[in-house]
């Protein structure tokens, strides 16, 4: 079988024309503009099936340069600390306690599922970790990190193989879920956008126009924030504190952000904005380009059983639960969406859920900007203690 290997740049041409397509057929197609479903995930997904049949099929097996995909993944959160002031923030303070709990509750139930079903067929409780909450809150990084570890050091043949295809499988599901549970919610319940002090675009930066010298910079701030963004993860780190990437570039754009709004200095909010979306949409046609499909047809029954298991209890808790919880409003439709993001796949899975339907029916701004923040701060740190105290307990 023929291998074609593309550059960094080669890459990121072919991650563009498949965003191209996903958009073409976004607007041609009623049912996914109803379904909320994202055009990056729809090129990505329908390259990944392509991909899926040339290599099934004996022709050619596709190798990417995933360099630019981190890039596009930081340079997002870093525009979305831009966004966050610390009067947003203090506005959204008690959602992001009552988040918390839900999502500490739905690690917990993803780790019971993955133990209980490993249990029942025969296979080793640490593979059932990574069929539960390592793989699917936990998504490709924290998969890798733990699937290593079990072969490692606890000799778990296998591991990190099931980790990472239980992490691809989970991140081409938690898009496809989240829009239509969003759209239900919302129209089902007649639910509108409710007004908030809060705005993603205030109306007068929607009145500006976007200029040349704007757009300068707005990337020179998220350059400075995501290169030295690095050495706040790696100082946290020596510390013993380990935190995702993109969280520091995220953490100095807050910070900068809310020192000009005490000073007085008006940033390129909208083209940062702008910028923003352009890196998720990227991103995610990245993510899910290189998927390999096959290492999931290849997996045993016990996998696809658990993971199927698995994305129903994600949905029927987010639907349930967490739309009930945080008050059965517009805004927790939008959490709805974001959690089947992040409860399968990752925080940029449940920024573009919520893109879409804010595209579709409404923005929600208080869900935009407590989202990042419980998805990327808190949900690693509870994942890794659950974790240990499971490990500990098999």
């Amino acid at each position: 079988m023929e291998a074609v290997t593309f550059d960094i740049f080669q890459s990121a041409a072919v991650a563009a024309v498949i965003l191209v397509v996903g958009l073409y057929l976004v607007k041609r197609s009623e049912t996914l503009r109803r379904f909320c479903i994202p055009a990056a995930v729809v090129g990505g997904l329908l390259f990944a099936v392509l991909s899926l049949i040339l290599y099934s099929s004996d022709v050619v097996e596709f190798h990417f340069d995933e360099t630019l995909k981190n890039v596009f993944m930081m340079a997002f959160f870093c525009s979305v600390g831009f966004m966050a002031s610390a009067r947003m923030l203090k506005a959204g303070g008690r959602m992001v306690v009552i988040l918390l709990l839900l999502l500490t509750v739905l690690i917990v139930l993803q780790d019971v599922i993955g133990t209980v079903m490993a249990g029942a067929f025969g296979l080793d409780p640490m593979l059932g970790l990574c069929l539960g909450s390592v793989s699917l809150i936990g998504g490709h990084g924290t998969a890798a990190a733990y699937g290593t570890m079990f072969v490692e050091d606890y000799g778990v043949v296998g591991a990190d193989t099931v980790a990472i295809a239980a992490a691809t499988f989970g991140l081409a599901f938690s898009s496809l879920i989240g829009g239509p549970l969003a759209g239900r919610l919302v129209k089902r319940n007649s639910l509108v956008p409710e007004e908030s002090e809060m705005e993603l675009v205030s109306e007068e930066e929607a009145d500006v126009r976007i200029t040349d010298n704007g757009f300068l910079r707005a990337l020179i701030l998220i350059v400075i924030c995501v290169g030295f963004g690095t050495y706040i993860v790696s100082a946290l780190s020596d510390l013993g504190i380990n935190l995702p990437t993109y969280l520091g570039a995220m953490l100095l754009a807050m910070l900068i952000r809310n020192i000009c709004d005490v000073k007085g200095v008006e940033l390129p909010l909208r083209e940062i904005s702008t910028l923003g979306t352009i890196s998720l949409s990227m991103f995610l046609v990245m993510a899910l380009m290189v998927m390999k499909l096959w290492q999931i047809a290849d997996m045993a029954l016990p996998m696809v059983v658990t993971l199927v298991i698995q994305t129903v209890m994600v949905a029927l808790f987010a639907y349930f639960v967490i739309f009930r919880a945080t008050g059965r409003n517009y805004d927790s439709a939008a959490y709805t969406t974001a959690v089947c993001g992040f409860g399968l796949g990752a925080t940029p899975n449940a920024m573009a859920n919520m893109q879409a339907m804010f595209k579709r029916f409404g923005e929600s701004p208080v869900a935009y900007f407590i989202v990042p923040i419980v998805g990327s701060v808190f949900i690693d740190l509870i994942n890794s203690g659950v974790l240990t105290v499971f490990m500990n307990l098999l």
